[in-house]
């Protein structure tokens, strides 16, 4: 949301001219104003011949806080390119009032930390990382996706539902309770667009296994559309 935020300002500067990179892990990606590429890079070295033959000036890397590959090829890339790179990074979700979470470094821990939770999972993690709760064969899992994945999930007992955020919390409410969830699993995202789940497990006082950011790589972040355009207009300056 922050990179469609951001491509939307700076399309509107007529001293930018704005190329949006996309994984293409998405069959109808959003979107962005601008010039927009799908696919990787091959690599570091990749990355850094793009960014040479392209003549590429400032680099915003609004990449997922989980993308840490992304992040990281990003920042040597930058480095070896000589071209300045700015992290749009933002916060991570802290618990409220109410909230139950078991906080953990990653899926692995989180699989474990379902055993002795409920059994009925609404498992929101996204279609990569569903490998660590395969072996979880007295549970149930709810997941969701934007696309219909092209392989089927390795995972004992599931069901997939359709669908891409923002999300509103009596609608996320709404989803727990028809699939009688007894606990969440989640990435630590941050922003709004997906944190309507996370509201709705506290209404229902359902326990959250939240699993953790990894490191983002070295660099200044920044954590808002408008840091990163007062970034831009000092680079323009």
């Amino acid at each position: 949301m922050e990179a469609l935020a951001l491509a939307r300002h700076a399309v509107e500067d007529r001293r930018l001219t704005v190329l949006s990179s996309l994984a293409g892990r998405t069959q109808a990606p959003r979107q962005l104003p601008g010039q927009t590429r799908v696919g990787g890079f091959g690599g570091i070295a990749g990355l850094t011949v793009f960014l040479q033959e392209q003549a590429i000036d400032l680099v915003v890397d609004a990449t997922h806080p989980f993308a840490a590959r992304v992040s990281q090829h990003a920042a040597v890339a930058c480095a070896a390119a000589g071209v300045p790179r700015l992290a749009l990074l933002r916060p991570p979700w802290s618990p409220q009032a109410g909230d139950n979470w078991i906080t953990v470094a990653d899926g692995e821990q989180a699989a474990a930390s379902l055993e002795d939770l409920g059994r009925r999972v609404f498992l929101s993690v996204g279609r990569q990382d569903l490998a660590p709760y395969g072996r979880l064969t007295d549970h149930w899992f709810l997941l969701r996706m934007i696309d219909r994945p092209d392989e089927t999930p390795a995972l004992p007992n599931y069901e997939i539902v359709i669908g891409r955020g923002p999300f509103e919390e009596d609608e996320e409410l709404a989803l727990l309770e028809a699939h009688r969830i007894e606990a969440l699993v989640s990435k630590n995202s941050g922003g709004g667009a997906t944190y309507a789940k996370i509201a709705a497990a506290r209404r229902l006082g359902l326990p959250v296994v939240m699993i953790d950011r990894p490191p983002p790589p070295p660099g200044d972040p920044v954590a808002s559309v408008p840091e990163a355009v007062a970034w831009l207009e000092q680079r323009l300056a």
